[in-house]
């Protein structure tokens, strides 16, 4: 599996990244925490260079996270919340989502969208409740940017880490990468079971 993810960024280069962490946040839960330091890791052998790796995770989850702020400012809480009802069980996106990031913003203001960035679970909607209070778009393009390039560098910067030590865990990746698609997996078929099934409503 792991040779497999390898040879599928290498194959895509930096269109591959920046689509791949565009799709993870628009579509969750593809994970960022596999794919950039899975590029970084190829980076590190010559095939990309890392700062090509952060920009292009960079620029995909910045367009996954303004497509997100612009939901919210166009559709407004009410509206958004109503589709989530109906429809939100088709990407696993619920109320609770929504809560979560709306107590978010409220609790930490516009720093919200710099450190919500660097939160799973949170980094994919917290541009919800930006666009909700029609946070400035150059605003929250400045925030969101510095926390997204923090985390992707800093993941990038782990399959870097993973490349140079590779000669002592190599034996072990594509075993811990299996475990890791197996949790995701399971993961992904619980939110999906939840999202299904009948939801109390919003407290909102």
């Amino acid at each position: 599996m792991f040779e497999w993810i390898n040879n599928t960024i290498r194959s895509l280069g930096y269109w591959g990244v920046a689509v791949l962490t565009f799709l993870e946040n628009v579509f969750p839960p593809i994970p960022s925490e596999i794919v950039i330091p899975l590029a970084g890791f190829v980076a590190a052998q010559g095939e990309l260079a890392v700062w090509g790796v952060i920009a292009a995770g960079s620029a995909g989850s910045l367009a996954g996270a303004l497509v997100w702020y612009e939901v919210g400012r166009r559709l407004g809480e009410r509206r958004l919340r109503a589709w989530v009802d109906r429809h939100g069980k088709w990407i696993t996106l619920t109320a609770k989502d929504v809560d979560r990031a709306q107590d978010w913003f409220q609790r930490h203001g516009r720093t919200s969208v710099l450190v919500g960035r660097l939160v799973p679970g949170v980094r994919t909607f917290v541009s919800l409740p930006a666009g909700f209070a029609r946070m400035p778009l150059s605003a929250f393009l400045i925030y969101s940017a510095a926390g997204t390039i923090v985390w992707t560098a800093a993941l990038a910067y782990a399959g870097v880490v993973l490349r140079a030590n590779y000669d002592v865990v190599g034996d072990y990746v594509g075993i811990a990468t299996n475990v890791i698609f197996v949790v995701i997996g399971v993961m992904l078929v619980r939110r999906y079971v939840q999202c299904w099934n009948p939801q109390p409503a919003s407290r909102r």
